[in-house]
């Protein structure tokens, strides 16, 4: 670094020139390079020192105090860049584009790509098995328009939607690594907790420019053929994105070379809320641990991953797509056809990320190699599929086709194993290049050149001394003794005189020197071009080749739902126009991998009569279990998978709500309780009566009349005026009188049985209400303090003592002929209770005018009639 650091402090043009070009990158972290590193200045290397930890320096002046500086070395960028990049930070690389040797004062240097969390294509900062999506948002008033593009495979799509709740869901299903939205975008609180947001100028989401763009980049007349001619947000956010792209990449884009219009209504919505409670491909922790992908996924690529984790956040409403999909597995399945298929696509590998970056200009030579293998790989492959009975299978072999003339050229041009890198050469194979080989053995064949020229000129001149030397100064050269240099031939010219010998050069060694000297950058500049040429034949069959990667993940997800119904034991669900929900012998796919013990089965129906399961049971008995293994049941099925169950049977869906757990917004300045009500609200104002909700202890963060009032009022407007699919799960035993008063509830509770002073949970559904709520047993078993126990216990015995004969709040179930003092089964929830007569006597009493001796006799009164 200290050649760089000579250089800032010696030259004030150099520091011009960096001012310049980052005057133009302000937003970025500028990546300048000098010699062998990339130098960073000024609040850029305060900035990136403390973020990624490397060495603050200082070093030249300006204004009179020292330049901050840090460095990082061009051949080890990539992992600081990463770093970086996972930080949320934009880096510009900035490069030498002209020639030193040229140069009067700077090398010319400029930025040739700008890096930002949404625009990556490279492998080092890509996470493999997810996508990383750019997303730009455009809105009028609240109506929005979004486009999402997925540079590192092309996968461009756009979608309009009304309402801020609909614009958080989708935020929270895409899951953007970058954001673009209007400088003047007035729902910033719906990004909260996204990095990488980046304000525009309101020109650049420009209607009609944003048209010419996209029909330029799409090479169509108007976008009438993509559905989306309408979508004028929606064409507003995606030209935004447009013009974002092609500035980071500095390039052309011809893989993007499709839009897909996305409609809310073909698939089944969950909000954000739904998405973090079922856990689909992030655990409630944040990590990818124990959610429905980390069970699902055995995809053999990084692309079919990627395609399942797509599909497992938006299952498809229409059923046609859904069989399709389902009878294609089921033919996988039939004499385990999926085994070869998935053993052939591992030698595939992720050749939709690599022809992306075929088509940017950046791909490197092991991408060559892994996309040689992959194609070598399809005859075999189309083979395997052969048997397959499904027309959805064939569709995906037709487009996944064969490649063998490039799949020729790739196998003659690049070697077995190549470098990282092109700039190292032996990329390309020998015996493809005639001119590339003879440089290559100029090169590569000097010194055995020169042991032939000494032991020549050693016969011709009879000097024994003679030797054949080389040096980087001087070049290749005869040397000779002192001794013997007289008797040198004619034809010898003396190139350097030292104190014992003499150097010499002949017109035929100084013909070699040109040719070797050059050879080795002249090989390095042929095996460049003839890799740029490898990569313009891959551009021309870009389409097709993207279209066959799109098809080989599609086969992917469906080999690997054929090989997770075997390992798991799923069945195939089945489909129904009218609505209800059967499910026999249903289990929980990501609970059951996790016991050490068989998971309990259970069954579940719903039909017309049957639109409300109220549910009860002991805390840690399964209701929760019970309950998302319903919603993850009917998800999986509206993807095309098999499910875990003996049988399914599906009506139509159209959302899946969940509002379940019990969490606080602190920085929003919501309690649990406020955050429980509003995802209550947000069921309320849009389930449908092909809606799928699971409630868990609603009206449990308040007060217990005001709870519990809360909870009633909820699951009679959910059954009465919605009647969606609904499982309610519930400790406010008033509750399981809905099954009386309403013609769609029924109740259903958990099981267990206590032993001595245990519980013991068996984890079976079954009709009617439960007996009663274990609640002390369970907090026994969570390890709360004897003594505690006890105490509970003796106020339980009086609570229930106060009660009777309603006993609702001992924990166990009213009835209807001993809940009348506390729930009405006709008009209102609650009945005015009737006074007591200690009550009526106390009311009588103004104890002002009561004597010491007479207020005596009424107390002991009012305890006479407190015992009777």
């Amino acid at each position: 670094m200290s050649a760089a650091q000579n250089e800032l402090s010696n030259h004030t043009p150099m520091i011009r020139q960096y001012l310049k070009i980052k005057g133009e990158h302000p937003n970025e972290i500028l990546f300048y390079r000098m010699g062998d590193f990339y130098e960073l200045f000024y609040d850029d290397a305060r900035k990136t020192a403390e973020l990624i930890d490397i060495t603050l320096t200082a070093r030249g002046q300006s204004g009179g105090h020292p330049i901050p500086m840090a460095g990082v070395p061009y051949h080890a960028a990539e992992n600081y860049i990463a770093r970086l990049v996972r930080a949320g930070q934009s880096i510009a690389i900035c490069e030498q584009v002209g020639d030193p040797a040229t140069a009067k004062g700077p090398v010319e240097r400029k930025v040739v790509r700008i890096i930002t969390p949404g625009t990556l294509s490279d492998e080092a900062f890509l996470e493999d098995r997810r996508d990383n999506l750019l997303t730009a948002i455009f809105n009028r008033r609240d109506a929005f328009g979004i486009a999402t593009l997925d540079i590192s495979s092309g996968r461009f799509a756009v979608c309009e939607l009304d309402g801020v709740d609909a614009l958080q869901e989708e935020i929270q299903r895409l899951k953007p690594a970058e954001v673009l939205i209007s400088e003047d975008f007035p729902y910033g609180e719906v990004l909260e907790g996204l990095s990488g947001i980046r304000r525009q100028g309101p020109w650049l989401f420009e209607a009609d420019t944003a048209h010419r763009l996209l029909t330029q980049q799409l090479q169509v007349r108007d976008l009438t053929g993509f559905g989306c001619e309408d979508l004028t947000l929606a064409i507003s956010a995606a030209g935004c994105l447009l013009q974002y792209a092609r500035e980071t990449q500095r390039t052309g884009l011809p893989h993007i070379r499709k839009l897909t219009r996305e409609r809310r209504e073909d698939a089944v919505v969950l909000d954000a809320t739904s998405r973090r409670n079922l856990e689909i491909d992030t655990n409630l922790l944040g990590g990818h641990q124990h959610t429905l992908a980390w069970v699902m996924d055995r995809t053999a690529t990084a692309m079919g991953a990627r395609q399942l984790r797509r599909w497992l956040n938006r299952p498809l409403r229409d059923v046609a797509e859904v069989h399709h999909r389902q009878h294609a597995v089921s033919a996988l399945l039939d004499g385990f056809h999926y085994e070869p298929v998935h053993d052939l696509l591992k030698q595939v590998g992720d050749i939709e990320r690599i022809l992306a970056r075929v088509a940017l200009r950046s791909a490197r030579p092991r991408d060559l190699a892994r996309l040689r293998d992959a194609l070598g790989t399809l005859p075999a492959l189309q083979k395997a599929l052969e048997p397959v009975n499904s027309h959805h299978v064939v569709r995906l072999a037709t487009l996944i086709s064969e490649y063998p003339q490039l799949s020729e050229l790739l196998e003659r041009a690049i070697n077995d194993n190549p470098p990282v890198v092109i700039r190292d050469g032996g990329v390309i194979r020998e015996g493809f290049d005639d001119e590339l080989d003879d440089l290559r053995n100029i090169s590569e064949n000097a010194g055995q050149y020169l042991l032939d020229v000494e032991t020549r000129e050693r016969e011709r001149t009879g000097i024994n001394t003679l030797k054949v030397g080389y040096n980087r100064v001087h070049g290749y050269y005869i040397e000779i003794s002192r001794a013997q240099s007289g008797q040198a031939p004619a034809d010898y010219i003396r190139r350097q005189t030292l104190k014992n010998a003499e150097r010499f050069i002949t017109p035929e060694l100084k013909e070699f020197e040109d040719k070797a000297l050059s050879a080795k950058s002249r090989a390095l500049a042929r095996e460049k071009g003839l890799y740029d040429d490898l990569l313009e034949t891959l551009a021309g069959q870009l389409p097709e080749l993207q279209d066959s990667a799109q098809a080989l993940a599609e086969l992917d997800v469906l080999a690997n739902f054929a090989e997770r119904a075997t390992s798991l034991r799923f069945t195939a669900p089945e489909f129904r126009e009218g609505p209800g929900l059967v499910m026999e012998a249903g289990r929980h796919p990501v609970v059951e991998q996790l016991l050490d013990e068989p998971f309990v089965p259970n069954n579940l129906l719903m039909d017309e009569q049957r639109r409300m399961l109220v549910i009860t049971g002991p805390n840690m008995g399964g209701k929760s279990t019970y309950m998302r293994q319903t919603a993850l049941i009917a998800l999986l099925a509206y993807c095309g998978s098999f499910v875990p169950a003996d049988r399914a049977i599906l009506g139509p869906v159209d959302r899946i709500f969940t509002r379940m757990g019990s969490s606080d917004d602190i920085a929003g300045g919501r309690s649990t309780f406020m955050v429980e009500m509003t995802e209550t609200a947000n069921i309320l104002h849009n389930a449908t009566g092909h809606s799928l909700v699971l409630m868990d202890e609603v009206g449990r963060g308040t007060s217990t009349f005001d709870g519990l009032s809360l909870a009633w009022a909820t699951a009679e407007h959910l059954a009465r005026d919605i009647g969606c699919y609904t499982l309610f799960a519930t400790h406010y035993f008033e509750l399981t009188q809905l099954a009386e008063q309403l013609d769609h509830a029924v109740n259903v509770h958990l099981t267990a049985t206590e032993h001595e002073d245990s519980i013991v949970f068996l984890h079976t559904v079954h009709d009617g209400p439960a007996s009663q709520s274990y609640g002390l047993q369970v907090a026994q078993l969570a390890g709360v303090p004897q003594s505690v126990i006890r105490q509970a216990r003796s106020q339980l015995r009086r609570l229930e003592g106060e009660n009777e004969p309603g006993g609702t709040s001992s924990g166990r179930p009213a009835t209807p002929e001993t809940a009348q003092t506390t729930v009405a089964l006709q008009g209102d929830m609650f009945a005015s209770l009737e006074p007591s007569q200690v009550e009526r006597a106390l009311s009588g009493i103004d104890p002002d005018d009561l004597s010491p001796r007479q207020a005596l006799e009424q107390l002991y009164r009012l305890r006479e009639l407190l015992g009777s």
